[in-house]
């Protein structure tokens, strides 16, 4: 049991890192190439989201076009299969990767569809669209973002 709850542990650490490294150097650095896959997260996603006051229309129900929430549930599903063999041998670790890619949709989706919401419950990613976008990388908690440094008021 204590093993699973280690695994489990380092899981949540692990896709807190993910979150930060995915969004600083995929979404805003190879994002910033308009002909690169990742460009949707600045050019669609960041725009809307600052024109709107943090609101997302494509997040107020579910993808039905290729739009942003659509290659972002893409790229989720990408990591939930990359990390099913963990399932086999870190079973804990697995657990917590596919419980932080849940929690991580739900969070971030409701901070795109309710403005208040996501400012009292999300203030580090509030802050990320609407005043810093060099800064608070990570959605779910602001952890890596502390230890990187990169943690903004």
């Amino acid at each position: 049991m204590i093993v699973w709850v280690l695994q489990f542990l380092m899981g949540l650490l692990v896709a807190n890192m993910g979150e930060w490294v995915i969004h600083r150097y995929l979404l805003h650095g190879w994002g910033q190439n308009p002909d690169s896959f990742w460009a949707y997260h600045l050019y669609e996603h960041h725009a809307v989201a600052r024109q709107f006051d943090m609101l997302d229309r494509g997040y107020q129900q579910w993808p039905e076009t290729w739009n942003s929430q659509a290659k972002e549930c893409l790229v989720l599903v990408g990591i939930l299969f990359l990390n099913l063999p963990f399932f086999w041998w870190l079973n804990g670790y697995a657990c917590a990767i596919y419980f932080s890619v849940f929690t991580y949709y739900v969070l971030h989706r409701q901070a795109h569809c309710q403005h208040d919401w996501a400012k009292n419950h999300l203030p580090w990613h509030y802050r990320h669209h609407l005043m810093n976008d060099n800064a608070n990388w990570c959605i779910t908690h602001p952890l890596f973002d502390y230890l990187m440094k990169t943690y903004s008021r």
